[in-house]
């Protein structure tokens, strides 16, 4: 069978992106651009490279705009069905309602992390290989307070995965998970005996995973994964766009509807679709969401700035290197 119709892909798509203020409460964080592409785009790209065409978006929060964006994904390759949410209460209940769609063994992302792969194939080699019921997508994490942030993995001599644990006080090795899975359907089983969690009075799906394996069921780990960015707050959304002109070889991305004045310096700058710079300023290390428009007379650098309002995002900045792209 062809990984084709052996496999198809999920995306939750339907958060409301509240501490992305203020571009979240006008852009799902799943459509904010990277590189002039909405991040959603980039997964399903990803999905399409490893030959799984029919996907199954879960959309909420002004949904309407991914669909505007992606339409039926004719024009990316694939076959996009969309499943909206009206209830948010956490990953494993907006998983499960996809349930009635996804009825063969799945690709699952969530719509607000940007992947950088070293090879996904290789989450569809460890299922095949080890005839197991789940593959989680994992990172060698050098620093503790990363896992602390997402959920740490914990595996047997065997190599089995016997432990999920959401945002540890204490990380117990250099194992994190980021957000990418690869489910049998037997996941739904497991989702629909999840209780909320005390921490967040949530249905999260790390809790999902545990019951799943509490079953007996056969879940492994694959380290595939170079970088993850959860899009949390402004800062994550330059990042990734500095990482993306990196890694292309630009020095700047510039949309060809955008307007520029004769005397602007560009210096890693991505500037949107319609956005303007009408003076002669420097413009560095910085987004130009489309349809903004700059009439700054000092330079900016460091920020991300949309068509109502500028966000500072210089104090992150000094962690980065923006000419490796990390």
């Amino acid at each position: 069978m062809t990984v084709q119709k052996k496999y198809m892909g999920a995306i939750l798509a339907a958060g409301y992106g509240t501490r992305m203020a203020p571009f979240g409460e006008t852009i799902p964080k799943a459509a904010l651009p990277i590189g002039n592409r909405a991040l959603i785009e980039y997964q399903i790209g990803q999905m399409r490279d490893l030959g799984i065409t029919e996907i199954v978006v879960l959309i909420g929060h002004r949904g309407y705009q991914i669909t505007k964006i992606l339409g039926d994904g004719e024009k990316l390759g694939v076959n996009l069905h969309y499943v909206e949410q009206t209830e948010m209460a956490g990953i494993a209940h907006a998983l499960g309602r996809l349930e009635p769609v996804l009825t063969r063994p799945f690709l699952l992302m969530l719509g607000d992390i940007f992947f950088l792969p070293h090879d996904l194939k290789d989450m569809m080699r460890v299922m095949e290989t080890e005839q197991c019921q789940g593959v989680l997508a994992a990172k060698i994490e050098a620093d503790p307070a990363a896992i602390r942030k997402n959920f740490a993995i914990l595996q047997d001599s065997d190599g089995r995965v016997r432990r999920v644990i959401e945002k540890p006080r204490h990380a117990q090795n250099n194992l994190k998970g980021v957000g990418l899975y690869l489910f049998d359907p037997v996941i739904f089983d497991a989702v629909r005996r999840t209780p909320r969690t005390a921490m967040r009075n949530e249905y999260e799906l790390t809790e999902s995973i545990q019951v799943m394996i509490d079953d007996d069921h056969h879940v492994r780990v694959s380290d595939c994964i170079e970088d993850d960015i959860n899009l949390t707050f402004p800062a994550d959304l330059l990042r990734c766009n500095l990482i993306v002109a990196a890694r292309r070889g630009q020095h700047n991305i510039i949309d060809p509807t955008a307007r520029l004045h004769p005397d602007a310096v560009l210096d890693h700058a991505i500037i949107g679709r319609k956005a303007v710079i009408d003076r002669a300023i420097n413009v560095r290390r910085s987004v130009i969401l489309e349809g903004a428009v700059v009439s700054s007379r000092q330079d900016i650098d460091g920020f991300v700035v949309s068509s109502t309002q500028m966000v500072d995002c210089r104090a992150d900045l000094a962690e980065w290197s923006v000419g490796s792209g990390t």
